[in-house]
């Protein structure tokens, strides 16, 4: 079985002000942050006038902003990222890969097959399958080298979907947008990967 790890879940809920034009801007008397932590409970003047909207404000609508769930492999060869709107899926290059090359390996099928799944189950109509690279090597080596392989990916998704139905778009980023440090092995293997992104089905 593979271990997996939940990175990060979070559901916010803000209430924003929608204000008209200020006439007048007073700033706070420190920076945010450095304001001296209370050792005791502060009575609060409910006449002071900076806890009262401005005149013609009003509260805008709650709204819940997106929730992010993101799930790793121990390995770190995948990643899931899910929001109310769409599924990524990040596979490292190594995983589908050999050294610089876009030809896919023979185990890079069970990977794809698990996506081209997930895909049907969220009934999308649009994918986005985009490669990066790390910094080594010329960069325009590295736009080559990773479109190349988002076209490889998109090929086997698109034969495993076998639905017209599909569009993709297909890009190659090569060393642009690293998820992590280029300067250490380990984050230029997070760098190096491909990633399959549509939308959630919202029925």
């Amino acid at each position: 079985m593979t271990r997996t790890r939940v990175l990060a879940t979070a559901v916010v809920l803000t209430c924003l002000l929608t204000t008209p034009p200020a006439r007048a801007a007073d700033g706070p008397s420190v920076p945010p942050g450095t304001e001296p932590t209370a050792t005791a409970p502060v009575e609060v003047d409910p006449n002071d006038p900076d806890l009262k909207l401005p005149e013609g404000a009003t509260l805008a609508e709650p709204k819940v902003l997106d929730i992010k769930q993101v799930v790793e492999e121990q390995s770190g060869d995948e990643r899931r990222e899910d929001t109310n709107a769409n599924v990524k899926f990040a596979l490292q290059a190594e995983v589908l890969f050999g050294k610089d090359s876009a030809r896919l390996s023979p185990a890079s099928q069970a990977r794809i097959t698990a996506i081209a799944k997930e895909i049907k189950a969220q009934q999308a109509t649009r994918v986005r399958v985009f490669g990066f690279t790390d910094n080594l090597g010329s960069s325009a080596h590295g736009d080559v080298l990773s479109r190349q392989r988002a076209n490889a990916v998109q090929a086997a998704l698109s034969s495993a979907l076998n639905d017209p139905n599909i569009t993709f778009e297909v890009r190659g980023y090569g060393e642009q947008y690293p998820i992590s440090d280029n300067s250490t092995e380990s984050g230029r293997k997070k760098n190096r990967r491909v990633e399959v992104t549509f939308q959630r089905d919202q029925n």
